[in-house]
């Protein structure tokens, strides 16, 4: 029977001791930022089509499921109208990921073209700081990313 006490207080010490994470800090977004490449190579320029195409940001579908994007938002922070890219019918394989680029091209099955053009305002990532967001057609907000600095010229989301 003199154990009895010292066993209560092990099992209660082990109760204490458990880590408790939350079922939504576990989860991973079902779209998320991968990488967000900013300071395209040769910027500052003029904002020639292949400078443009040379700032992107990459999303992943990180479920076992295929996902429809039609209607899903991908933007920076800015209010702007035109900093908003809408995803028309287009669907991101399980596990797959997608490149949006700035500039014009032809769309494919791993890469999407905003289509801006014209100039230095055309570019959609801020050098020094900015954020990235993904919603989906009702508007949640399903991811962003964020970066604070010009001495690189991308950022790693995960």
């Amino acid at each position: 029977m003199r154990f009895l006490p010292l066993a209560l207080s092990a099992a209660a010490l082990a109760v204490v001791l458990v880590p408790v994470v939350p079922a939504q800090a576990a989860a991973l977004p079902a779209v998320q930022f991968m990488k967000i490449y900013y300071n395209s190579p040769g910027s500052p320029d003029n904002g020639a089509n292949s400078s443009l195409n040379g700032e992107w940001a990459q999303l992943k579908n990180t479920t076992r499921k295929a996902i429809s994007l039609k209607g899903w938002t991908l933007r920076d922070k800015t209010s702007a109208s035109d900093h908003v890219y809408t995803f028309g019918a287009f669907t991101l394989g399980a596990g797959k990921t997608v490149t949006v680029r700035t500039g014009k091209g032809t769309d494919t099955s791993t890469i999407r073209y905003w289509g801006r053009s014209g100039g230095t305002f055309a570019y959609i990532w801020n050098q020094a700081a900015d954020t990235g967001y993904i919603r989906n057609p009702s508007g949640k907000l399903i991811d962003s990313c964020s970066y604070n600095s010009s001495r690189v010229e991308s950022v790693n989301c995960l």
